[in-house]
């Protein structure tokens, strides 16, 4: 099985070379592209039966042992967000092969996109699978380097101008991010996990605070985290709709995942946990705000991916098992809904030739399917029973009262508080862009006037044809949403048996002993 982790990062590398190589030559790189996401899908899933039954797995690039050598390691955790990422990764694929097609590639031009795409992936899946420091920091360099071309696809003013801040915003990022690796390597002459967690106890507790300090920082600027969340909700809803909802459902994760990793394995006994419960409450809260005071369908939805960055933390400070493995459902959960919600936004926009909510109207009768596949996910962001948001959101709320204290209560309201608003702001808009009909009357617009200076309200667009394989690739993407709640149960203890072998330590002594063996 150790054979087949280089892969998951090899594969779109070579897939995107081919690509380059084969210029313009459309249907060869669709082609390419497809085999190679969903190459890495089957290996995914392979390797994630592979680590659940016998554990983690670590390799060694090229026999090189630490600490010079380069350690690719896959436990349930990686394994699961590998296999998550390459489903959502093919969905957009063909959403944007729809597009592309229909629009004659005018906000995808071929030579650029299915190379930076495949290298956006391979960045992704390098930093799920990283086994030190360095090697995380390499791989968010690669998905960076490759979202600074999707996110100015086209050249429009707006996407560069919105493009420039989040490239500044990145840089900064990533330069906290090195330093605090050469401050780690300073003080521990090594920046593998492993070794990592093993040497921190020798250091001072002030300095552990340092290091620990540095690196959250980083991953909370790109995880969109509370008050260094001011760059999404404007980058974000100017790129073509699937760079959006691949941005919108991938991008912060990878800083989410490297909180988790920062958390339960590098400073196990550097405590913050009462800080990061503030900055969660905050980032719900806020998060929310901003998105019931906004017109605009991808300006909502953007904010909404704040707050709910703010259920993640949430979930991580609490730092149980229980809790551990409630965030990293609620992670699967979101990428794939927020993800569809984005691809269903973009439905909108080419049927009714805006995004606000507004001006679009009448689209029950006009496009009843349309409305089915912006209802669905909608609803289980908010959080409604039977859906897997509901789930996800009861199971963080249980390992909060599990520990009981007024903190954990005031997160817990400020949680269900969240819940309410992210489905009044989501069904707000449904209503209005779906019930209301072409002839209505002002009144309800009277109502909401005050969403007439917000950001993008008068916003408007051609009105575009959907081909079939667009709407096609956002169904698919809602069954997978129904099918997190209809298999939620075996998901479910999938994501508790990761949490509690995160928390318990287990994946580091069997990284460890394999490291040793080799």
């Amino acid at each position: 099985m150790s054979a087949l982790v280089p892969l998951l990062v090899g594969i779109p590398l070579f897939g995107a070379a081919i690509n380059l190589v084969f210029g313009r030559r459309k249907k060869t790189q669709i082609v390419v592209s497809v085999l190679s996401l969903a190459t890495v899908l089957v290996l995914g899933a392979i390797l994630l039966v592979a680590v659940d039954t016998n554990g983690p797995i670590a390799v060694a690039i090229a026999g090189w042992q630490i600490p010079l050598g380069i350690v690719l390691y896959v436990d349930v955790l990686a394994a699961l967000l590998v296999v998550v990422t390459s489903i959502v990764l093919l969905a957009v694929l063909l959403f944007s092969i729809g597009q592309g097609a229909a629009d004659n590639d005018e906000d995808t031009p071929v030579s650029i996109f299915y190379p930076a795409y495949l290298i956006l992936g391979a960045g992704i899946f390098n930093a799920f699978i990283a086994g030190d420091l360095f090697n995380l920091y390499v791989g968010f360099e690669i998905l960076l380097v490759a979202s600074y071309v999707l996110i100015t696809l086209g050249s429009t003013e707006s996407r560069i101008r919105t493009g420039v801040v989040y490239i500044v915003v990145s840089l900064v990022s990533s330069i906290l991010f090195l330093a605090a690796i050469a401050m780690v390597y300073g003080a521990l002459g090594t920046v593998n996990m492993v070794q990592i967690s093993e040497r921190m106890a020798q250091l001072p507790q002030d300095v552990q605070t340092i290091l620990h300090l540095m690196l959250l920082l980083a991953f909370a600027i790109k995880a969109a985290v509370f008050p260094l969340s001011f760059w999404l909700p404007d980058s974000y809803p100017t790129a073509p709709a699937p760079v959006t909802a691949v941005f919108a459902g991938l991008l912060t994760k990878v800083g989410v995942y490297a909180i988790i990793r920062t958390e339960t394995q590098l400073f196990v006994d550097n405590d913050l946990n009462f800080l990061l419960m503030m900055v969660a409450l905050a980032t719900m809260i806020v998060g929310i705000l901003g998105a019931v005071a906004q017109a605009e369908l991808k300006r909502i939805l953007s904010f909404t991916l704040v707050s709910h960055i703010g259920y993640m933390i949430f979930g991580l400070a609490i730092n149980t098992p229980l809790a551990v493995g409630a965030t990293i459902y609620y992670i699967v959960h979101h990428i794939i809904v927020q993800t569809t919600l984005f691809l269903a936004v973009g439905l909108i926009e080419r049927r009714a030739g805006s995004t606000s909510i507004l001006k679009v109207k009448g689209l029950m009768r006009a496009a009843p399917v349309l409305a089915v596949l912006y209802f669905i996910p909608a609803v289980n962001l908010g959080g409604l029973p039977p859906f897997s948001g509901f789930i996800g959101k009861y199971a963080l709320f249980d390992a909060a009262a599990q520990v009981g204290t007024p903190v954990m209560m005031v997160l817990i309201v400020g949680g269900i508080a969240t819940s309410i608003l992210t489905l009044y702001a989501l069904m707000r808009a449904w209503n209005l862009s779906f019930w209301r009909e072409e002839n209505d009357s002002t009144e309800t617009l009277e109502r909401i006037a005050y969403l007439g200076n917000a950001p993008a309200a008068a916003i408007s667009t051609e009105r575009r044809t959907i081909p079939r394989i667009m709407t096609a690739a956002t169904a698919g993407m809602v069954a997978v949403t129904v099918a997190l709640t209809v298999f939620a149960g075996p998901l479910l203890d999938v994501c508790l048996r990761a949490g509690e072998r995160i928390t318990d330590g287990i994946t580091l002594v069997q990284l460890q002993d394999q490291e040793a063996e080799q």
